[in-house]
């Protein structure tokens, strides 16, 4: 045998910090503890989706199909386990480990690793932000029709989503898809429930259930954060018994009349620079005791000035566009012959409806005789603004309103509420990571809708993995006041996690004359790993 035949290198890269975080969540056991275990199978139910995680935090862009190549030059018995090798990982192992997960119950389990994680590492959960976003699929799938016959036929017992066309946040509402409902934590940006539901479901009919639901399933008392699609009769009487702070839809007569006539007081320079300390310079507000759907409210009109400057820029351009849209429209009116008089002005009157900052006037209505010596009737008009919506509009400008049911003795302060509702980006980011185009599975096909479905949950998995890494390492580094170089050699105490894993990018596992060791550990990577849970540690030290 050869010097160079006695020497296996695979690789481990930043997968080792993936794994280790599994580890110290103790993601495998809670599914086989679940799913139990099958001594005739080579690869337990847990080892599947550790698998299938180590391969969702890849950042490779591999589908499922390709798990046994993405495992062909890693070091799987040091990320998964000894004896395991990568064609154990096989598509059919995949799909029954998905189907197995799907009729345990998906919500169950991720709310068992969740409550695992809220109590190991103490996370705050005095407030939770739900929303909800799409993602687009290719195939075909079981259509409404052919579920309710095999319900008649006894087939099935509980229903799968339906694959379908809807609102599309990714703006394809050519292809069909299904919707993802996220409620996540403040602190940290983890997950803390999640629900897949049909492609043509509208958020103001299901964010009211959603968070009873979340409350039944997960007991402990957060303030509930959403945007205005919670905002309804319907959802408020569902929800009185919750906490909670959302944004008020314009379309309520009670919001515009605030909006436009309430007067909000000048700040002091010593208040003004209390905001700025907060990250809310620019913002003023004013706070209102309201009663809507039978809820005694606090609603905080609150001025942006910020937002207010792009609204008036949105303003003057629609102002232009509508200003050349009403010349145009008044060229083809005086064009125009009439028959008579009734019909120009009804003209007049159905092309004013089209106008919203503009209108014409009627400044003569003239009598002619038509090349067929017919009596015709032509209106010579004048376009002008419309000065009291152009008033309105501007006064609007940079202006929203914030609900809370929480008043009296449970009363939040102004600038809690305001702070809370910015931190909504909580979910949003959520649903960056997960339509990420490096992440497996932004736009997918599995051949069923229980298997998105599932496919849902576990990129979900992924997203709770990776934001509580980059939480536990941006806590360490800010309490050692200790920073690590960012993309542009500057040091910073809060990195991405991200960044963290093309640092570790060339770490290999060799096995030389049976000897295994970790090579390219360099002295800042042990650094990192120092920050990090101390499963992670384990997979390079």
């Amino acid at each position: 045998m050869s010097y160079l035949e006695e020497i296996e290198v695979k690789n481990i890269d930043h997968l080792g910090i993936v794994a280790g975080l599994i580890d110290e969540i103790g993601i495998v056991k809670i599914i086989n503890n679940k799913l139990g275990i099958d001594v005739r199978e080579k690869i337990s139910a847990g080892t599947v989706v550790k698998s299938i995680l180590i391969n969702g935090l890849g950042f490779v862009s591999r589908p499922l199909y390709l798990f046994s190549q993405f495992f062909e030059d890693k070091a799987v018995e040091k990320l998964l386990g000894e004896g395991i090798e990568p064609n154990y990982i096989n598509d059919d192992k995949i799909g029954r480990v998905m189907d197995e997960l799907y009729k345990y119950g998906l919500n169950n389990l991720f709310i068992e690793v969740i409550l695992e994680v809220i109590n190991k590492f103490e996370i705050e959960i005095k407030y939770s932000h739900l929303d909800a976003t799409s993602f687009h699929l290719d195939g075909e799938y079981k259509s409404e029709e052919k579920y309710e016959k095999e319900q008649e036929e006894k087939i099935i017992k509980e229903r799968p989503i339906f694959i379908k066309k809807g609102y599309s946040r990714d703006h394809r509402p050519d292809l069909k898809q299904c919707v993802l409902d996220l409620i996540t934590t403040q602190d940290g940006d983890l997950p803390l429930f999640v629900r897949v539901g049909d492609g043509n479901e509208a958020d103001k009919a299901v964010f009211g259930k959603i968070l009873v639901e979340f409350k039944k399933q997960i007991e402990f008392d957060s303030i509930m954060v959403c945007d205005s699609a919670l905002y309804s009769q319907e959802n408020l009487k569902l929800i009185q018994h919750l906490k909670w702070i959302t944004r008020v839809p314009m379309t309520l007569k009670k919001a515009k009349e605030l909006i436009q006539n309430v007067e909000i007081e000048e700040i002091t320079d010593d208040e003004k620079k209390k905001r700025s300390h907060l990250h809310l310079e620019g913002y003023t507000w004013k706070e209102e005791i309201v009663t809507y759907g039978g809820i005694k409210q606090t609603w905080l009109i609150v001025s942006s000035e910020k937002r207010q400057k792009s609204d008036l820029e949105k303003l003057e351009k629609q102002l232009k566009q509508e200003e050349d849209k009403c010349q145009k429209l008044l060229k083809q009116l005086q064009s125009e012959e009439f028959e008579h008089p009734q019909s120009a002005r009804y003209k007049l009157k159905a092309i004013n409806k089209k106008l919203r900052f503009f209108e014409i006037i009627e400044v003569e209505l003239i009598e002619a005789c038509s090349k067929k010596n017919e009596t015709i009737y032509k209106i010579v008009g004048l376009a002008q603004k419309n000065n009291e919506e152009i008033a309105k509009r501007t006064k609007e400008s940079g202006r929203f309103i914030l609900a809370t049911n929480l008043v009296e003795e449970n009363k939040l302060e102004p600038t809690e509420i305001l702070i809370t509702y910015k931190n909504q980006q909580s979910s949003e980011r959520g649903f960056r990571f997960l339509k990420d185009p490096l992440f497996f599975a932004d736009s997918f096909f599995v051949e069923k809708p229980e298997r998105i479905e599932t496919m849902l949950f576990l990129m979900s998995f992924c997203l709770l993995l990776y934001n509580l890494g980059q939480r536990e390492l941006r806590k360490c580094l800010k309490r050692a006041k200790v920073g690590v170089k960012n993309q542009v050699g500057k040091l910073t105490e809060r990195p991405t996690l991200r960044w963290m894993f093309q640092c570790f990018q060339g770490i290999h596992f060799v096995i030389l004359n049976e000897v295994k060791q970790i090579v390219n550990l360099t002295e800042e990577r042990r650094f990192i790993l120092s920050c990090l849970p101390a499963s992670c540690q384990k997979y390079y030290l």
